[in-house]
């Protein structure tokens, strides 16, 4: 494994069609919008997205959905005391929480990548572990390049969910979706905190293609096959491990705009790229 030597950012532009990309609880599961009227992605869910390619791709990871889960755990807890080592140390009194980060960020990939706080009580008094992992990938939320309109659909069930109750096709339902909005997010990897975890130049090129492809195998009710869709993926790597720029100054180096005030499609959005002397980006297509 290739030690990562210099610093990365990305930057990924996506398009939604008649989807709900992320649904906000607090709001009737509408999809998330800012006060401006634009749309959102929390960078929480990004993650999940990106976890659940990494799986796909034969990755070990620690925070599984339940949906998604390819071992029998039912808590992260019980993921942690599975592996025998880390179980040693949740009984031991004498070893450290770093050998604990240590092993745990050998061990799963987003671990060594996002981070994790770990705190357990072990099975005896006073056992247990506290530690928490910084790691070095960094990912904003996604927001939408022009507000976006929310369309409400109202639904009826026909059936009866149990027997003996009569309720038909009165039974009403709401579903929410954006008919279209092409959205940006960006992060970076911070080759300082990645010599801490133990994250790999090789890790990078797994994450650079979970984002390449992120929408694959993520459909559902509210998002249909094919309505995601990852438009371009930008990846700067920089030749030192700081970098010659400032990670916002790369990320303003992309701009979007449109010839329309109501875009229909990607395909209606011009990309423009300022040049950075020494640094150019790789520019990847969704599959």
């Amino acid at each position: 494994m290739t030690a990562l030597d210099r610093k990365i950012d990305f930057k990924v532009v996506f398009s939604v069609y008649k989807a709900n990309p992320n649904g906000d609880p607090l709001n009737g599961n509408r999809p998330r919008q800012n006060y401006d009227g634009f749309g959102e992605v929390s960078d929480v869910a990004i993650k999940r997205k990106i976890r659940n390619r990494l799986l796909d791709m034969g990755e070990s990871i620690f925070v599984q959905s339940n949906d998604r889960r390819t071992d029998d755990f039912d808590s992260l807890k019980a993921r942690a005391e599975a592996h025998p080592e880390l179980n040693d140390i949740l009984k031991s009194k004498s070893r450290s929480s770093d050998e604990f980060a240590d092993i745990a960020c050998q061990e799963w990939y987003d671990v060594r990548a996002f981070g994790q706080v770990f705190a357990y009580k072990g099975k005896g008094k006073g056992d247990g572990v506290s530690v928490g992992v910084r790691g070095p990938v960094s990912v904003h939320p996604a927001v939408s390049v022009h507000p976006v309109d929310i369309v409400s659909t109202q639904i009826t069930k026909s059936v009866n969910s149990e027997s003996g109750k009569e309720r038909g096709s009165d039974t009403m339902g709401m579903k929410h979706r954006v008919d279209f909005g092409t959205y940006v997010f960006q992060g970076s990897i911070n080759v300082q905190l990645a010599e801490k975890t133990g994250f790999t130049y090789e890790d990078a090129q797994q994450l650079k293609e979970a984002l390449r492809t992120l929408f694959e195998n993520d459909s559902s009710s509210a998002r249909p096959e094919g309505s995601m869709e990852v438009d371009r993926v930008f990846w700067w790597e920089h030749e030192s491990k700081m970098g010659q720029y400032s990670a916002a100054k790369v990320h303003k180096s992309v701009d979007l705009d449109s010839s329309t005030e109501e875009p229909k499609s990607f395909e209606d959005y011009t990309l423009e790229a300022d040049e950075l002397d020494g640094l150019t980006p790789e520019i990847l297509h969704g599959i």
